[in-house]
């Protein structure tokens, strides 16, 4: 633990947590500071002023990477019959129906997305308890519960980043790999914080975007100048 510790105060020292940095500044010192031999996820968290305990404030959202987002996800399609072959032809992981349910049942939940056509989803609401605090549940409002299931399967495999505000009015969400080119990871990054943007809610008042931050796994945070992610 003293070596992760030192490691993580080395590629600290010298930043300044008042400053806030230029996106492409902050992309440079990730890339610079980087002392590990993994490759690292690159994060955004946006601050954003809403209280998402009222409903007209929630923000919640998927973002399409325009570069992927680096990592391998596992994606399960609950369907059956012609849509449960498009599923698995588009590359889904896991396709099933009651079978599926009594696996999550037993525990086994060995996938990173859960896409659903609308027929099933009296089936999948059993799961809710489970499939909800992971983040997992199928929603319209993200793409998740659609009859092209080959189009949110390919864009789940492609890079589909899904979004939702927290408690404290924070949205973070992973938007590639430390090896990503500069110009790729900040093209993900602006086109991450876009897509928050565009979920505004009605009920959000003064200043929607307030602080914006990026890290990577082992690195520091860096604040960003607001305008260098949103213009």
């Amino acid at each position: 633990m003293a070596k992760a510790g030192k490691r993580i105060r080395s590629a600290r020292e010298g930043i300044d947590p008042v400053k806030t940095y230029g996106l492409d500044e902050a992309i440079a010192l990730l890339k610079e500071r980087s002392k590990v031999k993994f490759d690292e996820t690159v994060e955004v968290a946006m601050n954003l002023g809403v209280d998402p305990r009222h409903a007209d404030q929630m923000v919640r959202g998927v973002c399409n990477l325009p570069n992927g987002s680096g990592r391998t996800v596992r994606v399960a399609v609950f369907a059956r019959g012609a849509k449960a072959d498009e599923a698995t032809a588009a590359g889904a992981d896991i396709v099933g129906a009651e079978e599926l349910v009594a696996q999550i049942q037993g525990g086994t939940i060995d996938f990173d997305r859960c896409i659903a056509t609308p027929d099933m989803m009296p089936l999948v609401g059993r799961l809710g308890k489970v499939l909800g605090p992971r983040g997992l549940m199928p929603n319209p409002k993200v793409g998740t519960v659609t009859m092209d299931v080959k189009s949110a399967v390919e864009a789940a495999k492609g890079g589909a980043v899904e979004f939702r505000v927290e408690k404290a009015g924070i949205i973070h969400g992973g938007v590639g790999k430390l090896s990503f080119e500069s110009g790729k990871l900040a093209e993900n990054i602006k086109a991450f914080a876009d897509a928050v943007i565009k979920a505004k809610p009605a009920g959000a008042k003064g200043t929607y975007v307030q602080a914006v931050a990026i890290s990577s796994t082992m690195g520091p945070g860096l604040k960003l100048d607001v305008s260098s992610v949103t213009s």
